[in-house]
């Protein structure tokens, strides 16, 4: 069945000008690419729009895929630079992906707190759960897409680093930094008085 193919059977189909192995690849990796391109973009329509771009970039670029990357990886790439290529329309000041943070001061935690006590009472799951959705949203981009890809699309650190054409190291490093950040913001909101 097409549906089962690997996903090396499917690409050779795909360069070989199989629509049905397209259509089965947008169905495969489509609502990964649409859930990445909503978490950096924020916005439905904008990420159905970079999801339609990513495959057809895809799929015009396959007769050069070479394999080196997995496919996933591969689309996640075209994906980022699509919607950043977006945020760069509307946001001009957006960083290039190449650019290492190489003046940053870093980050330094106000306090460290124990969330495993915290009282029912004072918090819902929900309530945290919007809220992290909140310091998610307002990471700084270079955080928030390494935050994306590791923790919320289950890249691996390789993978990552791949997709975004930087170091293991800067993944690494931009992911630490990103958890001070959300750590930080959620122990400001778990000392707010009661909203």
């Amino acid at each position: 069945m097409m549906t089962e193919l690997s996903d090396e059977a499917l690409i050779e189909r795909i360069q070989n000008g199989d629509k049905a192995a397209c259509a089965i690849c947008m169905d495969r990796y489509g609502p990964d690419i649409y859930r990445l391109a909503l978490s950096l973009l924020h916005n439905e329509a904008d990420a159905e729009d970079v999801m339609q771009e990513t495959f057809l970039n895809a799929f015009r670029a396959m007769a050069s895929f070479e394999g080196r990357a997995n496919i996933k990886t591969w689309l996640y790439r075209i994906t980022y630079n699509n919607a950043l290529m977006r945020l760069r329309k509307t946001d001009p000041t957006t960083a290039s992906i190449e650019e290492i943070w190489l003046t940053e001061t870093g980050f330094v935690p106000r306090q460290l707190f124990d969330w495993c006590c915290l009282p029912e009472r004072e918090v819902t799951i929900e309530e945290v759960r919007q809220e992290l959705e909140t310091a998610v949203t307002n990471l700084p981009p270079k955080l928030q897409t390494v935050f994306i890809m590791r923790e919320v699309e289950g890249l691996s650190t390789q993978e990552t680093a791949e997709t975004l054409n930087i170091s293991i190291d800067v993944v690494k490093t931009r992911l630490y930094r990103a958890r001070q950040h959300l750590q930080e913001h959620l122990n400001t909101f778990a000392d707010t008085p009661e909203r």
